[in-house]
């Protein structure tokens, strides 16, 4: 386990970065900023960004998703990250999301957002589809 971790920081410190594409629901409690994928020479690639709570109540838990396009626009994958959990009321954090759901070219274009959000202290969950938005946002190439 802690080897495969070494690894991964290495791999980590020599890696190649590029921004993710990032879409938003309009009402979305979230906002995403700062997404770069990380790519190293051992691995999957690894995507960062940052979460920022833009309501005046805290988020008890948020689900980002990630969709992976082809550089002809074609969807190939999406994949969803574990729940990340406590964001304070206007507060913002870092996070991660290991890109494992599928093989990811160098050429394929990222997109995330936010799918899911639940307050502190609630039952009910906000909740968005991002498919639309997400395929809005992949830039087509010529034919």
């Amino acid at each position: 386990m802690i080897a495969s971790i070494l690894s991964l920081l290495v791999s980590l410190l020599a890696a190649a970065e590029r921004p993710a594409l990032i879409v938003q629901a309009p009402d979305s409690p979230v906002r995403l900023a700062h997404a770069t994928i990380l790519s190293g020479s051992n691995g999957p690639p690894l995507l960062l960004y940052e979460a920022t709570d833009i309501t005046d109540e805290p988020i008890d838990q948020f689900t980002v998703m990630a969709f992976v396009f082809s550089s002809e626009g074609v969807l190939k994958a999406r994949q969803a990250a574990p729940g990340r959990r406590s964001l304070d009321a206007r507060g913002s954090k870092y996070s991660t999301l290991v890109l494992d759901g599928s093989p990811i070219e160098p050429t394929d274009a990222i997109v995330i957002g936010v799918n899911q959000v639940q307050r502190v202290n609630s039952d009910a969950w906000w909740r968005a589809d991002l498919q639309l938005l997400a395929e809005a946002a992949v830039p087509l190439k010529k034919r």
